[in-house]
């Protein structure tokens, strides 16, 4: 269970203390008030509910499912059920559990234990059984019990609709009475034409409004009623108190008082503030009673709509018709539609309609494999509802609206072929030869490319080295303020036009966007920012992960821009960077140590890139753009679309197109069902290889402790979400860098073998695990929201079956593998420098003042002039470093491992370059060639470069 350690219990079990016992151990009957906690109980150490309930609600249900059919079978008595604390624990857990998911409720839960209580097994088991094919999403009719009266006949019918379901929050302290009336409303309302059908989760305080939005993911819809109160009734975990606390920061105060208008008016809109901070995916409704009027027109902007108690069919019909908008897949629609219908194809592209296929004999396989869909839906016709991708104006248009509504960008575009060009796109539209671009030296090598590609004088940022596993972390801020202020003492501030960083990189280090950008915003208030968000789009889609998105930092940047609050701070700060008498910038220490407020007037220029395919649904090279610029409708558009222009096939594949379409929509329908099972999975699967007996032996997870150097975290624990969710928000709320829990890096020094053999000769080849990245003593092993708790069951057996064979001597062959790890992992290079014909001029007055940086463009076609370059082997090479020469690279020289150009066109060759390439040993080099050696550019063309 996600944020829950054994140690939590006592006794180590994972219900414990969710049931109370009398004073001979025993469990209590539920005629004595077994579900109402006594007194005694109260005192007992009480996990209450954890953050993440998905998995705890379902093994719970299983366990009563499996234990009451045991019982049954066995035809056992009351003894036997009460002797099971394990049934009492479960039903103790779901009774909290359930008041926060719609379907059953907890008066369903106390009717099991009753019925249990009375010796009546086989109802029980009905009635939990009806509950575990609603989990397993089983549609099989259960028999419609004629005895039933026709609204519980109607109930069952309701568990047993197959239509998709969502829920929807009630915020109101009604009675249980009243929560029976809401739901026969809700039956009544119900028509066989709906397209879908929603359950009522009907919660009576703010707090158990947070709890349902923080922990359960159904919910697409909240209706709040006024008159609720503040604090829950409920027996909450220490973590989950925390976490609602958290939720509430940065609201408005609570009210005090009587329940005055003006006070229940003030607790609405509080509440309101937090829900839209925790889920802005969430609809919210305001069902008032007098003064309807007047309230419409002051909440307009926290309500979608506001009504009457009365107008309960007016609020049903507007719920129906917002998740029909969330639905909604214009694009992939226009396919479907496309396939359907007879046409005549003259157009260049013999697939099309399967033309060229279908009657063959030769390819009849691929119709066999893909299916004749795929085909029907193929065309190269760019007008009608299918729309061009370069010029969009009906269906293509509508869907990349909704992705941008879904993704909380101002505007969104679709990219088929993969975030590189992506990334490419965004340099060409921003950057013109001559700017600066200050970048991430181990960023994806689209970058560099894109730099080249531009023009652009690339300034390298150095992220902090892991040298015991061979990658880097990421950039500090303090090192791209220290840059920034460099190029304002230099003078040449004006120059630098954008920087780009990987958020979250490779390995899951991720930046805090928001104060990044305020900080760097502060020096230079016009900057672009380009996020490389390739393996973090599932971000957005969880309440705490999607505070560290460009997205949400660029919208809650701008909001902050625009208070009073900020403007006096602001100004309050500028008086202590800036003497008052000479207007002189105090010293750089002063802005270093100081976090930096960005100007009221800064330009908020944000771009994100995402790699759709790598971490939600979409087909490989399913990428988006995401564009938050308060300049694009004054000219940056432009500029975009010529860059598009450039990039974008005009021949882009549909299928992927339609995929992203369809994507976008399950991610606002289920998106954070998905990544909460996710992590959980991560943090199950960290875990068991740090608690397991033999794998702790063999393997070691690495932890934030490992990841991130103890200055750029304030907290302390090494894996914030294992810790509950309070701890993992409070991490990623205060932390310079935090690590993405999806992912697992594991140390695996322990086998003996580098990373490279682990992977394809053990993982791969004989168990078919596929995993993206290793280094030379690491695997990192990513959860998606694909993966299944049998996926990390079968990773965690392989990894047991391994540990196995690598601590036994005479299973072993270690000895004999090629990849076996060196004893002294290599030191990784920072950049060494652009030769002095690339590099920016060195000031007279200063040479020590030497800015870092250089002229890619320049270096590159220097480098591909065959009569420029020569081939230098790395021993030579080694020889001329050694004797003073500087060999300059013609080329960039790209190990996987670890997968960033370790050289660029106009690096200087040194010996760190060198040392580390010798002893990195790995199969693939990129730029290199073993035979030949490195490309470097010859002296005297250098030479000529320096002298124009």
């Amino acid at each position: 269970m996600t944020g829950i350690d054994s140690d939590d219990f006592p006794g180590g079990a994972p219900f414990t203390s969710g049931l109370s016992s009398d004073r001979g151990g025993k469990p209590v009957s539920t005629k004595q008030g077994f579900l109402a906690r006594p007194e005694k109980a109260r005192l007992e150490r009480d996990p209450g509910m954890p953050a993440s309930t998905w998995r705890l609600r379902s093994d719970a249900w299983e366990y009563l499912k499996y234990a009451i059919k045991r019982l049954v079978m066995s035809g056992g008595d009351f003894s036997m059920i009460a002797a099971d604390g394990e049934v009492w624990r479960s039903l103790r857990s779901l009774k909290t559990i359930e008041l926060y998911w719609g379907g059953f409720g907890q008066r369903y839960v106390e009717e099991i234990a009753e019925l249990l209580s009375d010796g009546e097994f086989d109802k029980a088991h009905d009635m939990i059984t009806k509950a575990v094919n609603r989990l397993r999403g089983t549609t099989v009719p259960d028999t419609i019990d004629e005895e039933l009266t026709e609204e519980e006949r109607a109930e069952q019918r309701d568990r047993q609709d197959p239509r998709p379901r969502f829920e929807v929050l009630i915020v109101d302290e009604t009675t249980e009475g009243g929560r029976d009336e809401l739901h026969s409303d809700l039956l009544r309302l119900r028509s066989p034409g709906d397209q879908f059908i929603y359950d009522y989760v009907i919660v009576p305080t703010a707090d158990d409004a947070v709890v349902a939005a923080l922990t359960n993911p159904n919910l697409l819809a909240c209706v709040i009623r006024p008159g609720f109160t503040d604090r829950t009734r409920e027996v909450l975990s220490r973590d989950l108190r925390n976490a609602v606390a958290l939720a509430h920061e940065g609201t408005t105060s609570s009210p005090t008082g009587p329940m005055s208008p003006l006070n229940s008016v003030r607790r609405v809109l509080r509440l309101a503030d937090t829900l839209a901070g925790l889920r802005p995916e969430l609809d919210l409704y305001l069902m008032a009673g007098a003064h309807i009027e007047s309230l419409a027109g002051a909440l307009t902007h926290r309500f979608r709509r506001v009504f009457r108690r009365e107008d309960q069919f007016e609020l049903h019909l507007s719920l129906l018709r917002r998740v029909q908008h969330l639905w909604d897949t214009p694009f992939f629609a226009a396919i479907q539609e496309h396939a359907r219908r007879p046409a005549g194809v003259f157009h260049a592209l013999p697939v099309s309609r399967g033309g060229s296929v279908v009657g063959s004999k030769w390819i009849s396989d691929f119709v066999d494999f893909y299916g004749l869909n795929l085909l029907l839906a193929e065309t190269s016709a760019t007008s009608g509802e299918l729309d061009s991708l370069l010029a969009p104006v009906r269906t293509l248009k509508k869907a990349q609206s909704l992705a941008a509504r879904a993704f909380g960008a101002k505007r969104t575009y679709f990219v088929t072929n993969g975030t590189s060009t992506a990334n490419k796109i965004v340099h060409q539209a921003i950057v013109a030869p001559g700017e600066v671009v200050m970048v991430d030296r181990n960023c994806h090598k689209s970058h560099h490319h894109a730099l080249m590609l531009t023009g652009a004088r690339t300034a390298y940022l150095e992220a902090y080295p892991l040298n015991d596993f061979a990658f880097y972390g990421a950039v500090p801020l303090s090192r791209i303020k220290q840059l920034l202020l460099d190029y304002g003492a230099a003078g040449r501030l004006d120059e630098v036009r954008m920087i780009t960083l990987t958020n979250c990189t490779f390995d899951g280090i991720v930046y805090d966007p928001e104060r990044v950008m305020a900080e760097c915003l502060a020096i230079k208030p016009d900057l672009v920012f380009l996020w490389d968000e390739a393996w973090f789009a599932f971000a957005r889609f969880h309440p705490v992960t999607r505070k560290r998105t460009a997205m949400v930092a660029a919208e809650r940047l701008d909001e902050t821009l625009r208070t009073n609050s900020h403007d006096a701070a602001y100004r309050e700060q500028r008086k202590r960077l800036f003497d008052p008498v000479t207007g002189e910038p105090a010293p750089d220490e002063v802005w270093l140590n100081e976090t930096l407020l960005a100007p009221p007037d800064a330009t908020i220029r944000v771009y994100a890139t995402q790699s759709t395919h790598k971490t939600l649904t979409a087909l490989r090279q399913g990428s988006m753009i995401h564009v938050y610029d308060q300049e694009f409708g004054s000219g940056a558009e432009e500029a975009f679309h010529e860059a598009y222009m450039t990039h974008t096939s005009t021949s882009p594949n549909y299928q992927i197109l339609a995929s992203l379409d369809l994507g976008r929509r399950q991610v606002e329908m289920e998106g954070f069902a998905l990544v909460q099972k996710q992590l959980d999975l991560a943090v199950s699967l960290a875990s068991a290889v740090a608690r397991h007996p033999l794998l702790k032996k063999t393997f070691r997870v690495l932890t934030a402790k490992d990841l991130i150097p103890a200055e750029y975290r304030e907290t302390t624990r090494s894996m914030p979400l294992r810790d509950g969710l309070a701890t993992f928000w409070n991490a990623w709320t205060k932390d310079e860098f935090v690590v993405d829990p999806s992912r697992i890096t594991v140390e695996i020094t322990g086998t003996g073998v580098d990373g490279d053999t682990f992977k394809h000769e053990y993982l791969m080849d004989r168990y078919g695990i596929q995993v993206n990245k290793t280094s030379r003593n690491t695997v990192l092993f990513m959860t998606n929201i694909g993966t299944s708790r049998s996926a990390v069951a079968y990773l965690i057996e392989v990894l047991v079956k391994l540990a196995e064979k690598f601590t036994d001597p005479y299973k072993s062959n270690r000895s004999d593998a090629s990849g076996e790890v060196a004893d002294v992992m290599p030191s990784l290079p920072d950049f060494s420098a652009f030769a002095p014909e690339y590099a920016a001029e060195v000031p007279a007055e200063d040479p020590a003042a030497q800015l870092p940086d250089g002229d890619l463009r320049s270096a590159y076609y220097a480098g591909l002039r065959q009569s420029s370059v020569e081939y230098v082997l790395p021993h030579e090479l080694r020889r001329r470093v050694e004797v003073g020469e500087a060999p300059v690279s013609a080329g960039f020289v790209t190990p996987y491992p670890p997968g960033f150009p370790v050289l660029v066109p106009g690096q200087v060759i040194t010996a760190e370059v060198l040392d580390f390439m010798s002893a990195l040993d790995t199969r693939e080099i990129h730029g290199y060639e073993a035979r030949l050696g490195y490309r470097v550019i010859l002296p005297e063309v250098a030479g000529e470069a320096e002298a124009e």
